[in-house]
């Protein structure tokens, strides 16, 4: 079940608890990607948040929006790149993407392997994919107050094997989020102890969210996959909103 995209919006733009994992995803998809110079860098779900800081340097930045959850036009005060999309037929053209985030977009969905399928079939030769997804032994996968909370959590085991199963081959993961899912004072003021805690001792403490980097394995073994595009025709584009809006 998607969430709606207002929900998510006020989430990660309006919620204190929202913005700090916000900032902490950020940090770590920039840690992994610290460049996209000249590539085409393109989220799926609710991924937007962490694709700011490509806006500039990538030859080309798309937030894909799954029509269940909504769109909303991104980045605000600037030309959109946001556009509703079928789940399972994105309006980009076969193997153009150099790096693709799924946040809040396979979790949620009905059809998780179509949407590993469009996702094989949209990236390129070289290109990475992201998956963040929750971590079923985490607390912000019992948090439903957060989106984390909703859809299907996963072990690192089962996302894994489920990648391999649609021909990415993971590469990188690493566990996120240990801060206690909480707006309470204490666990906010503390939550730069937890993440660094967490990450130094990860057997010991379980995070809130997993990032698993993979890229595709080529030619795929499963016949054909990823050979041609099924839809290149967004569903809706929105153009930016009037007025001066708050960066988002």
């Amino acid at each position: 079940m998607h969430l709606d995209v207002g929900t998510l919006r006020d989430f990660y733009y309006r919620n204190a608890l929202g913005r700090a994992a916000q900032a902490i995803l950020r940090g770590q998809v920039l840690r992994f990607w610290p460049e996209a110079d000249r590539q085409t860098v393109v989220g799926y779900g609710f991924a937007v948040p962490l694709l700011r800081p490509y806006l500039k340097p990538a030859r080309r930045v798309i937030g894909l929006m799954p029509g269940p959850q909504g769109v909303m036009p991104w980045p605000a005060g600037m030309p959109n790149v946001s556009v509703l999309c079928e789940e399972t037929q994105w309006p980009v053209e076969t193997g153009h993407v150099d790096r693709l985030i799924l946040l809040h977009g396979l979790e949620t969905s009905e059809r998780p392997s179509d949407v590993l399928d469009e996702a094989y079939r949209v990236l390129g030769p070289g290109g990475k994919a992201l998956f963040i997804v929750p971590n079923r032994s985490g607390l912000w996968a019992r948090a439903d107050w957060t989106p984390f909370g909703y859809g299907r959590p996963y072990s690192l085991s089962q996302l894994e094997a489920q990648l391999k199963r649609h021909d990415f081959v993971p590469e990188r993961h690493v566990s996120v989020l240990y801060q206690p899912p909480s707006t309470r004072r204490f666990w906010m003021k503390t939550g730069g102890f937890w993440e660094r805690t967490g990450r130094a001792i990860p057997g010991v403490m379980a995070g809130g969210v997993m990032m698993v980097v993979a890229a595709k394995r080529h030619p795929p073994s499963r016949r054909g996959v990823g050979e041609a595009a099924r839809v290149l025709n967004p569903l809706e584009v929105l153009q930016p909103a009037a007025g001066k809006a708050k960066p988002v």
